[in-house]
């Protein structure tokens, strides 16, 4: 119940576990095609170039990253949190004059502070993280998207704990390039990225003026792996392919509306269970994820000792913050598999027994009875 990776479906292990063919047997090439076909589906898109990068979130990121920015290529970076920096770090390895806006952990950009920057900057491409995994914060990205491109440039979205937890509309929402990860909300094993690329990223990508600075992340050469040519590029995970489509046919077997409105529900059951403890949220009313609660850790209370004692003796993984975070919150993780009302009842029992033998006070089983009436009334 960290911030990933969640709980695996069965038949996402089943899956994983089948016969290994070739990286260009035609029941592999198959394998890709309906990979693709419901990596459209999830991701909301018409998008060609949609494929699963062979890498975990962050080869994600660095794919977008490189096949856009050339160097001396202005780019702006919103950090509110670890990953929005990671991006701002990526961006400048590629040789992009970074821009950095930032807002404190916890919180969202507002659009005002956005339009300043691209006006300002003119840049090619504006970074931005819809789920920020270091602090669960909620960027909305509409009105964004639209100031971007008015500026003439190019929108890329770290979606790497949104993707099939919340609403992600990449075409509705003009998205040019996005990522996300397998071990998210997707809920099979880490290893592989989904992105997108939207025909005006396309078109930027096949027109660059120097190589792309990544050999194994260059679309224009990865793209003919996956597109009609099959040309051979480099050796796919097999396996982690296989155990993607099985992990979006899961997705889709549910309904995205569905599954949106099941990690929802849970996050507020978990949230009235928490509130009812006497404890608080660390990011913003309103833009909180429902996959990723950032909870206050009380005055007093041993960040590493609790997070010990829930998975010595409840068999629990829950986060401990990161940046300035560190030692301040524990991320419970509410995503895919894991987003069910059992854990959050145990979890809310579990760290209820942990705080009170540290000396915290609360009312007995008061964070189970809220979560269980708050299922009640939804």
């Amino acid at each position: 119940m960290g911030p990933g990776p969640s709980d695996v479906h069965p038949r996402v292990s089943a899956a994983l576990g089948a016969p290994t063919v070739g990286h260009l047997d035609p029941y592999f090439l198959k394998v890709m095609t309906e990979t693709q076909e419901m990596l459209r589906r999830v991701f909301c898109t018409q998008n060609q170039l949609t494929l699963a990068v062979s890498g975990t979130g962050s080869a994600g990121m660095e794919t977008c990253v490189v096949n856009l920015i050339e160097p001396g290529d202005r780019m702006v970076v919103c950090v509110n949190g670890v990953f929005g920096g990671r991006m701002a770090d990526v961006a400048g390895r590629a040789g992009a004059e970074v821009t950095v806006i930032e807002q404190p952990y916890g919180q969202v950009f507002p659009t005002e502070q956005v339009a300043e920057a691209v006006q300002r900057v003119r840049p090619k491409v504006v970074g931005i993280v819809q789920a920020e995994t270091s602090t669960g914060a909620w960027q909305p990205l509409e009105e964004i998207s639209k100031v971007v491109h008015e500026a003439g440039a190019l929108l890329l979205v770290d979606a790497v704990t949104s993707l099939g937890g919340v609403p992600v509309e990449v075409d509705a929402w003009n998205i040019d390039a996005i990522y996300s990860g397998t071990q998210k909300c997707l809920s099979c094993p880490p290893g592989l990225s989904p992105v997108s690329f939207s025909p005006r990223a396309v078109e930027v990508i096949s027109t660059r003026k120097t190589k792309v600075a990544s050999w194994y992340l260059d679309m224009n050469m990865v793209k003919n792996y996956w597109g009609q040519d099959r040309a051979y590029h480099h050796t796919a995970p097999i396996n982690m392919n296989y155990a993607l489509r099985e992990a979006l046919a899961i997705v889709l077997d549910e309904g995205l509306p569905a599954r949106h409105a099941r990690h929802l529900r849970n996050h507020k059951a978990l949230k009235a269970g928490l509130l009812a403890m006497g404890l608080g949220y660390a990011n913003a009313e309103g833009f909180q994820l429902p996959q990723l609660n950032p909870v206050t850790i009380p005055s007093g209370v041993d960040d590493a000792s609790v997070r010990k004692q829930l998975l010595e003796e409840f068999g629990i993984e829950v986060g401990g913050g990161l940046g300035p975070m560190k030692g301040k919150v524990w991320r419970i993780g509410l995503m895919g598999e894991t987003s069910q009302p059992r854990n959050v009842l145990l979890v809310l029992a579990a760290l209820e027994k942990c705080l009170v033998e540290r000396g915290y006070k609360c009312p007995p089983g008061a964070g189970t009875v809220a979560a269980s009436a708050a299922y009640g009334a939804m």
